[in-house]
C-alpha cells in the first residue's frame, strides 16, 4: 500500500503520525498540512474501527499505536459506541487557507 513520506526517515515519520494520531483522538480536531492530513485520516479511521470491534485484541492493538493510554480509554469508552452505526467516514478534512513561511496548504483535521 502506498503512503506519503513526508519528507522524514521512517523512524521520524512513523513517530510523529502516532504523535499526531494521539493529538486528533485526544482533542478531537488539529491543524495540520493537507498531506500529512491525509495520512493521519488513514490512521485514525483504523483505530476508531478497532474500537468499534471493542475486544481486548483490539485494545492491545490500538495501545500499541497509542502513545497515551488515556486516549486509548477515550477511544473504547467514548468514539467506539458513537459511532458504532456509522460505516466509516469519521473525520473530515476542512481547508483553512496557506502557511505563512512556505504556504504550504493548512487543514482542519476534525471528528465528525
Amino acid at each position: 500500500m502506498a503512503y506519503a513520506k513526508l519528507g522524514r526517515n521512517t523512524g521520524h515519520r512513523k513517530a510523529m503520525l502516532r504523535n499526531l494520531v494521539t493529538s486528533l483522538l485526544r482533542d478531537e480536531r488539529i491543524t495540520t498540512t493537507e498531506s500529512r492530513a491525509k495520512e493521519i485520516k488513514r490512521i485514525a479511521e483504523k483505530m476508531i474501527t478497532l474500537a468499534k470491534k471493542g475486544d481486548l485484541n483490539a485494545r492491545r492493538q490500538a495501545l500499541e499505536y497509542i502513545f497515551e493510554e488515556k486516549v486509548a480509554r477515550k477511544l473504547f469508552d467514548n468514539y467506539g459506541p458513537k459511532y458504532a452505526d456509522r460505516q466509516g467516514g469519521y473525520t473530515r478534512i476542512i481547508r483553512i487557507g496557506y502557511r505563512r513561511g512556505d504556504a504550504a496548504q493548512l487543514v482542519l483535521l476534525e471528528l465528525v
